[in-house]
């Protein structure tokens, strides 16, 4: 299987046979810039190494980002390197949707709601422009897959939480637990953390549900054997609930929006998701998620930026 070092050295050897303009600067897409990083930027060695302190924060998508921003760095090195947040959308929440109830040191420490998909949700927006209704909510369905509820374009809810593990169930991710059960399984089923870690990460939602697929396509063609229906139903069910919060939360609903791998693609999911909500009046549509063009739209900005100083 090719490696994600791999991969940066064929796209390198590409770039260099067929660009015709000099490479201008080189864009990260970073899911967490934890409590310290909270606009995208260039990366610099501060910023690198504020990078790797906040690794405990999503310690399973900071190292392999890291790792390849080294590999990046080195290979195009006379160019800036860029970081693009995906928590960067969410720093509009309000303190109602980013708080959770727990001591306020905790908050300080940087434990709140962050939210992700956020290069995703800014995308969308910027493809709707003046469709954007002034209360919608958006749906990001794939493998990893989060709602977020806008006011005039702006973030004041999102599924996701302090981790991209919160929220509706995904492909292998629990999505939001009763914390009281992780501590049962920690005394009961003798789980550490790492333990409680690879269960809610890489053992759990549709895959866990089924009892063996974690591909929402598949999970579809055999909807009518064994427990497929049901990881369907708890999956569609889990997003139906979410916007009826989100409406409730916007004061009513103007549209929703379908986007992602799965919300793009299987109109059999949007049906079962939409299916009881048309009391909220919504139009609904789906708008393709197009996250690379927005990691070259915040470079840009923020190249031209650094050259007008």
């Amino acid at each position: 299987m090719e490696s994600q070092h791999d991969a940066l050295k064929r796209v390198a050897d590409v770039l260099q046979q067929h660009l015709r303009e000099p490479l201008v600067a080189v864009g990260h897409r970073v899911v967490h810039g934890g409590p310290k990083l909270r606009t995208h930027c260039e990366i610099t060695p501060q910023v690198e190494q504020t990078l790797r302190d906040a690794v405990p924060f999503a310690p399973l998508h900071l190292p392999p980002s890291l790792a390849l921003i080294d590999e990046a760095r080195q290979i195009f090195h006379d160019v800036p390197h860029y970081a693009c947040f995906d928590t960067v959308f969410h720093t509009t929440l309000p303190d109602v949707a980013s708080r959770y109830a727990l001591p306020r040191e905790y908050a300080e420490r940087g434990v709140m709601r962050y939210g992700f998909h956020g290069l995703s949700y800014e995308s969308i927006v910027k493809a709707l422009g003046s469709e954007l209704a002034p209360r919608t909510v958006i749906a990001h369905l794939g493998s990893g897959a989060s709602l977020c509820a806008l006011k005039e374009g702006r973030s004041v809810d999102t599924s996701m939480g302090m981790t991209p593990t919160g929220g509706i169930p995904m492909a292998t991710r629990s999505g939001d637990l009763d914390p009281g059960m992780l501590i049962h399984l920690m005394r009961s089923a003798s789980l550490d953390a790492d333990g409680i870690e690879k269960l809610v990460n890489k053992q759990s939602g549709l895959k866990a549900l089924s009892d063996s697929d974690d591909d929402m396509q598949t999970l579809l063609s055999r909807r009518d054997q064994g427990d497929a229906a049901l990881a369907i139903d708890i999956f569609c069910a889990t997003i139906r609930k979410t916007i009826g919060a989100y409406a409730a939360a916007l004061g009513g609903l103007d549209l929703i929006v379908f986007s992602g791998g799965i919300g793009e693609h299987s109109e059999a999911i949007s049906a079962q998701v939409l299916d009881g909500l048309a009391f909220l009046g919504a139009v609904n549509r789906v708008v393709e998620t197009e996250e690379e063009r927005q990691i070259a739209r915040h470079c840009r900005t923020l190249s031209d930026a650094e050259s007008s100083r």
